[in-house]
């Protein structure tokens, strides 16, 4: 869809003139435009955000030649699209399925009432990493009395 696409059906959607919807649509994007130059924010909650994002400079390599090449530091535009147009779109999610999530769940619970394995060489027990977390706890709390 294009800007004048745009405006004509925000103008037949309210029943404005299309001079009149040009005018709001420009103003829109007028005050979007002068907010992010500033560095701000603009956050059009169920729809995303728009972000401006400082890149520092870095050395890149040149693909062909393989030679490093400087990149000086820039500002660039960021949009993270909110959660109501990703769902409108049908965009995938990162992660696990519904359907994954809930077979390993009971899996999880099975590993956690195992008891620690227990070393074949020495036959020393492992502790589990919250057993192991507790235990330094317990011993920063000792050393600052």
């Amino acid at each position: 869809m294009t800007k004048s696409e745009l405006v004509r059906e925000l103008a037949e959607d309210f029943e404005l003139p299309r001079k009149r919807a040009g005018e709001m649509v420009e103003a829109i994007l007028d005050k979007i435009t002068e907010v992010l130059k500033t560095g701000g924010k603009v956050q059009l909650t169920p729809f995303g955000q728009f972000k401006i994002r400082d890149r520092a400079a870095r050395m890149a390599r040149n693909p062909q030649t393989g030679e490093p090449v400087k990149v000086p530091a820039k500002r660039v535009l960021k949009f993270i699209a909110g959660r109501t147009l990703k769902d409108a779109v049908g965009t995938a999610k990162r992660g696990a399925s519904k359907k994954t999530a809930a077979k390993a769940a009971p899996a999880r619970k099975a590993a956690a009432s195992r008891k620690p394995a227990a070393n074949a060489k020495t036959g020393a027990v492992r502790k589990s990493s919250a057993a192991s977390k507790s235990a330094a706890a317990k011993s920063s709390a000792k050393a600052k009395r």
